[in-house]
């Protein structure tokens, strides 16, 4: 009997670890660092074009700071996510710059905000085909 007692615990202990990785839904920030455009783009303004474009497709606000170098900002219910998004005619990156209520801790963050970015990533590379 004492030896089920310890299988039943460990076994309980397992569903509860498992569990509470499940609730956390969190990951490492995903970054985009130099992904390829489709297609050079013609010059740098058709690229920030290309990029304000895919953003707008999916609820960001993208504004430019510098040539070559935007913001983007995706406000969700209570949520916001902002990135930095630098590129030239031939390539971009996307790098976490900031964010409200997703849980960044320095290193991870809320799995939503993972796939919003990797959403933008596969936005830009498509409309990248259209030049």
């Amino acid at each position: 009997m004492h030896q089920f007692h310890r299988k039943f615990f460990t076994f309980l202990a397992i569903v509860l670890v498992a569990g509470g990785l499940v609730a956390c839904r969190s990951g490492v920030v995903y970054n985009v660092v130099n992904d390829q455009f489709t297609m050079t783009a013609p010059s740098l303004a058709e690229a920030e074009k290309t990029i304000k474009l895919a953003g707008a497709s999916l609820g960001w606000q993208v504004k430019q700071a510098s040539p070559g170098k935007l913001i983007a900002t995706l406000p969700i219910r209570t949520h916001v996510a902002i990135v930095d998004i630098t590129h030239d005619t031939k390539q971009f990156s996307i790098m976490y710059k900031d964010s409200t209520n997703l849980d960044y801790d320095g290193t991870n963050i809320h799995s939503n905000y993972n796939g919003w970015i990797q959403n933008l990533q596969k936005a830009i590379v498509a409309r990248s085909s259209v030049y």
